[in-house]
């Protein structure tokens, strides 16, 4: 089993919680969908969120998470039909990247270490990715057992002290490699996956064009692996 400093973290913003759930029910609706432990997010969190925005009831998975609830004072059910929008709720980016409310989860991993290579060197098994010019590479926290699904390698970018670096070679079980692109950054940096408000916040987008899941697919499956931790 992996410690819990070797796995990635779903970060979730209290505040951008708040908004958006704000936002979610202003716009329309009655019903949050709440399947899933929230999507990934946790379903206690954010079945107060919704409540206090002022939904009506909240859909979960089984009775028994409903009776739960119910003993909050939450109004749930495990059917009908969810009418919040949920990517206002949650704060997903549509098809074309666009976010309308703040990413309530963000995706961060930490640089393991670095390493130095030389044109011609090449990066994970199978070396499906070579340096064309010296650069240097990060060993990142998160592979595919987390929810960074194997076709992200060689495909996507994650972000790094507020820039964009590519993710290189491919996704191991539980790390991944970033070029740093000539760049030095220190042991333990934090890596945004997808998230946050800086360049990667809408990155769920270009990560379901390459691996033809959902957005809500990719959300949910990172969520329930990734260390939960809570930040304002």
């Amino acid at each position: 089993m992996l410690s819990s400093s070797a796995l990635p973290q779903a970060v979730i913003s209290r505040s951008a919680l708040a908004s958006s759930a704000a936002a979610a029910v202003a716009a329309g609706g009655r019903l949050a969908d709440l399947r899933r432990d929230a999507w990934g997010h946790g379903v206690l969190s954010v079945a107060h969120a919704v409540s206090a925005a002022g939904a009506s009831a909240v859909l979960v998975d089984s009775e028994r998470e409903a009776e739960a609830l119910r003993l909050e004072g939450i109004s749930a059910v495990v059917e009908g039909l969810p009418d919040i929008d949920l990517q206002l709720l949650y704060g997903l980016p549509d098809a074309d990247g666009m976010l309308r409310t703040t990413p309530v989860m963000r995706l961060a991993g930490r640089v393991m270490s670095t390493k130095r290579l030389a044109p011609g060197d090449a990066v994970s098994y199978g070396y499906t990715h070579r340096v064309t010019e010296p650069t240097v590479a990060a060993l990142v926290t998160g592979g595919y057992a987390q929810g960074i699904v194997r076709a992200l390698g060689n495909a996507a970018h994650v972000e790094v002290e507020g820039v964009e670096r590519p993710i290189i070679g491919r996704v191991a079980m539980d790390v991944c490699v970033v070029d740093l692109q000539g760049h030095e950054v220190a042991v333990g940096t934090e890596v945004t996956y997808f998230g946050g408000r800086g360049p990667a916040a809408p990155s769920l987008t270009r990560w379901s064009i390459v691996t033809g899941l959902s957005i809500a697919e990719l959300i949910a499956v990172a969520g329930a692996h990734a260390e939960r931790r809570w930040e304002a």
